[in-house]
């Protein structure tokens, strides 16, 4: 069933690049309306959702049951137009970045899918991260739509087909196909994998990380409903004490698993903007460097309580994807 929303202030294609989310695959364009701008399908749970935008309608094809749940998914109820003009406009960067991401949502995922992919995330690009991610949810998930394979295209012209090709590889684009859909592994679907069986998925020094979690999480210790019920410095200490999660990780899982939207994840990206855009070298000199960035965002970002999680996101898509072009 379609249900159609207006939604001004949503771009799927900016959520799909803005490294929150990495089970967005963009649909094959002859399987959605051709005056619709792009499409993609989610993921989350044993739930699959077809979307697709048309000017600032957005379309969401799920059945009815499963309405509710993807509008609390896509963060419906926020008003972020209000969130955008609470910026303050002295602050160019983050107001340039707010412009030009102001279609991205946080998106209400699964928390223990959130740990994995962002134990995963470390030192991996987003494109990597995706494949690394698929690879899990295909070998271990549940399998709920088989994959499509719409044919070929038109031949126009070898050089042009390379060219899509590579644009297709780099954004993780089906182009007329559509793989299967699979469920994230659950931690008891997880934990059937050994070490070596992590190792040859090419997950690196993470394998260790996650082996243990799936662990931790099958026996208890890792108790995923009690985490659902913390508040955010309370996930931040819990998550922590976990074999892999740092801070960073602990962070993106507060804001994008558990929907604390004052959390501020600080990866290279980040660090980089915060250090190229409001490092002070009078004001900060004598700020330790291990607390250097913290400092900065709480001086600079703490007076948006209640989003600064987002301004994070725009900051982030506005460095990668804007200013620096897309990894």
């Amino acid at each position: 069933m379609i249900h159609r929303y207006e939604a001004p202030c949503m771009d799927l294609q900016q959520i799909h690049q803005s490294g929150q989310c990495f089970r967005m695959v963009p649909l094959p364009e002859d399987t959605y309306p051709s005056e619709a701008k792009n499409g993609y399908r989610l993921i989350s749970g044993l739930r699959v959702l077809r979307a697709w935008q048309d000017g600032t309608s957005i379309c969401l094809d799920c059945p009815h049951e499963d309405l509710s749940f993807w509008l609390s998914y896509l963060d419906m109820d926020r008003d972020y137009q209000a969130v955008i003009d609470s910026i303050d406009r002295e602050n160019s960067y983050l107001t340039a970045a707010a412009m030009s991401g102001a279609g991205i949502r946080i998106l209400r995922q699964d928390p223990w899918e959130m740990i994995i992919t962002f134990v995963i995330s470390q030192q991996k690009t987003i494109p990597n991260i995706r494949q690394l991610v698929e690879a899990l949810s295909s070998r271990y998930g549940t399998v709920l739509e088989d994959g499509q394979d719409l044919g070929k295209e038109d031949d126009r012209g070898k050089a042009n087909d390379r060219e899509k090709e590579n644009d297709r590889e780099k954004e993780n684009d089906p182009g007329r196909c559509l793989p299967p859909a699979c469920s994230f592994p659950a931690p008891s679907q997880l934990c059937l994998a050994s070490l070596d069986d992590l190792m040859g998925l090419k997950l690196g020094y993470r394998a260790k990380y996650i082996h243990r979690l799936c662990q931790d999480a099958v026996s208890g210790r890792l108790e995923l409903s009690h985490l659902s019920t913390l508040d955010y410095e309370g996930a931040m200490e819990y998550l922590t004490g976990f074999y892999g999660i740092g801070k960073k990780v602990a962070n993106c899982v507060c804001l994008f698993g558990l929907h604390h939207i004052d959390a501020f994840p600080v990866d290279t990206w980040i660090e980089k903007i915060l250090m190229e855009q409001y490092f002070d070298r009078k004001k900060y000199r004598c700020i330790p460097k291990n607390r250097l960035c913290e400092t900065i965002v709480e001086d600079v970002f703490g007076r948006y309580s209640g989003c600064a999680g987002i301004m994070q996101q725009y900051i982030f898509y506005y460095e990668r994807s804007v200013r620096q072009g897309r990894e």
